[in-house]
């Protein structure tokens, strides 16, 4: 089962229907114990740093996305979902679940903020299963006003330009985290969110 953290903010339906359409039996909740059960975890991401963490924290939902990522469960973090892995967010200077060292700070430039729209997600390795069926020239959605700065760069799967190059994909041994949204893409992000649920399986 694939725990999508619900922290009351975002359409995270449809990340639910588009993981069930991919073949994942999904299960929506904010309930730290039923997170703990799952044998895999997505967070989803649309709003404040600040509130999100916030929620999470009274929920006791941060303390089991730790321990589900120290016990090796496959996890996605979507948007704000993925920013919120970092140590720290600069929207409402609040301290993220720390899953990797960095900073999350407002885009400087760029064509508009926020950066809303369609634009091109560059891998930087080959062979990584985040990107398995996925043509290095894809573009994806994306919605956002912020991004990941991580402090190192080993992590740091795809990047892409707007304004200057930043990071947007993120792999770990127990973290994929994307800063566009793979349900709002089209055949290319249900591709992605089937090698998500391709992984889950293999675990």
């Amino acid at each position: 089962m694939i725990a999508i953290i619900d922290y009351g903010a975002g359409n995270i339906h449809s990340i639910a229907k588009a993981l069930e359409h991919v073949g994942g039996n999904v299960h929506v909740t904010d309930d730290a114990a039923a997170v703990a059960r799952a044998s895999a975890v997505v967070l989803p991401g649309v709003g404040s740093g600040g509130a999100a963490m916030a929620r999470m924290r009274q929920q006791g939902l941060d303390d089991a996305i730790r321990e589900a990522t120290r016990a090796g469960k496959p996890f996605l973090g979507i948007c704000l979902g993925m920013q919120l892995l970092a140590e720290h967010h600069d929207e409402g200077e609040t301290a993220g679940l720390g899953l990797f060292p960095g900073e999350v700070r407002r885009i400087p430039h760029g064509p508009k903020i926020p950066h809303m729209g369609w634009n091109q997600v560059r891998p930087l390795r080959e062979g990584l299963p985040i990107f398995s069926s996925i043509p290095s020239d894809s573009y994806f959605y994306f919605a956002h006003s912020y991004y990941v700065e991580p402090q190192d760069q080993g992590g740091v799967a795809a990047v892409t330009d707007y304004g200057s190059p930043y990071c947007t994909v993120i792999v770990t041994e127990q973290v994929w985290g994307t800063q566009f949204h793979p349900e709002k893409s089209g055949a290319i992000g249900l591709r992605l969110l089937q090698n998500f649920v391709d992984w889950t399986k293999r675990s």
